[in-house]
């Protein structure tokens, strides 16, 4: 049976040693200890967190990277990657990320890590992608969310897509839950 990869998206920023890349990198180690693959952005911050968690515990590390990154800042796939897969766009590494996954949890960021998580549940909404579990990590995505929620835009059956975990057991706990494990 082949292995389910779980996309992981989050922000660039965090540092090791801060409490979102020691968060990031439970969710990488506990994904690789319930025998998930782990594809991530494969640059800094909780994708290098992501990536050595997984990395560290046995996993297959996934970087989808791209050309595009690469010219705006140019630094590589972080070293826990072990196999690349590079696109020109970002565009086209969003899409991958996206389509090419068996679950996504959604870890704290900015501007991209939004746009990520809103195109997820927007393909999940539509079916785009098949149904899988989309999981939102912290309380930053609960007040993201209760803020844009109106009943009136948004049904009940589109929110219950989302999960909502408030740690990184709990969030790993909605992906093996999901499939049975």
């Amino acid at each position: 049976m082949k292995t389910r990869t779980i996309s992981v998206f989050g922000s660039s920023a965090p540092q090791p040693g801060s409490g979102p890349f020691a968060e990031a990198q439970q969710v990488g180690r506990r994904l690789a200890e319930a025998g998930f693959a782990v594809a991530t952005g494969g640059y800094s911050g909780t994708m290098t967190a992501v990536s050595q968690g997984a990395c560290e515990a046995g996993g297959h590390v996934i970087g989808v990277t791209c050309d595009q990154i690469e010219r705006f800042r140019p630094l590589g796939p972080n070293r826990w990657v072990k196999e690349e897969i590079r696109y020109p766009t970002l565009r086209d590494r969003l899409l991958h990320l996206v389509t090419k996954s068996d679950g996504m949890i959604v870890l704290p960021g900015g501007i991209g890590t939004l746009s990520e998580m809103a195109l997820a549940w927007s393909f999940l909404q539509v079916g785009e992608v098949p149904t899988q579990p989309l999981v939102l990590l912290g309380p930053l995505w609960r007040q993201t969310v209760q803020a844009f929620y109106a009943p009136e835009y948004v049904r009940e059956k589109d929110m219950a897509l989302l999960l909502f975990a408030d740690d990184a057991a709990t969030a790993v706990n909605h992906i093996v839950n999901y499939f049975g494990k």
